[in-house]
């Protein structure tokens, strides 16, 4: 779906322009997105593997869930349709907590170039995951995976073809406020 999504400036507030996502990837623009990170009490985190039809990263692990901010939408509205969508997971405000804000800015061969605000979020799952029912368009199939686990394939990102290479500093990041939240 190519919906209208906001133009931010560098501190990540509305500029009042708008544009189609797929304008925003032609030219550049800088926009939010709203990532959503879940982890059990137990010490698990939920991997969304993405969908081989997505323009980016087809088929890599990444994130639980992640999408656009969509024009005159706040992050946390975001967030909490994201997960509603992604996973048909229903979340409140009160579950988020956010962990900060990543630039992520980097082009792709296929012409796309990404220039994002990561709003990043942790919250608890305290649902089975075979409750969840993940979109088709967006996610091919869900993981939890241990901490320990988690750290391994970080570890060998550059070559075992499982995260997204370029992101293991944020990945760092995520990981270091989820087991601060255990």
């Amino acid at each position: 779906m190519d919906e209208i999504i906001d133009i931010v400036s560098r501190d990540y507030k509305p500029t009042g322009k708008t544009a189609l996502k797929s304008e925003i990837h032609t030219k550049g623009y800088l926009h939010n997105t709203a990532h959503i990170w879940l982890y059990t009490a137990k010490g698990e985190i939920l991997l969304a593997q993405r969908s081989y039809k997505k323009a980016i990263c087809p088929g890599m692990w990444d994130i639980s869930v992640a999408g656009h901010v969509d024009a005159d939408e706040t992050i946390e509205t975001a967030a909490l349709r994201e997960t509603q969508e992604e996973l048909s997971l229903t979340l409140t405000e009160s579950d988020l907590k956010k962990i900060g804000v990543f630039n992520c800015f980097q082009s792709y061969d296929s012409g796309i170039k990404d220039n994002e605000f990561h709003h990043t979020y942790i919250a608890e799952l305290k649902q089975d995951i075979k409750t969840l029912k993940p979109q088709e368009e967006e996610v091919e199939a869900i993981q939890l995976v241990t901490i320990s686990e988690f750290e391994d394939l970080l570890a060998n990102s550059e070559t075992n073809d499982y995260f997204v290479p370029s992101n293991k500093a944020y990945y760092l990041q995520v990981l270091e406020a989820i087991q601060e939240n255990i």
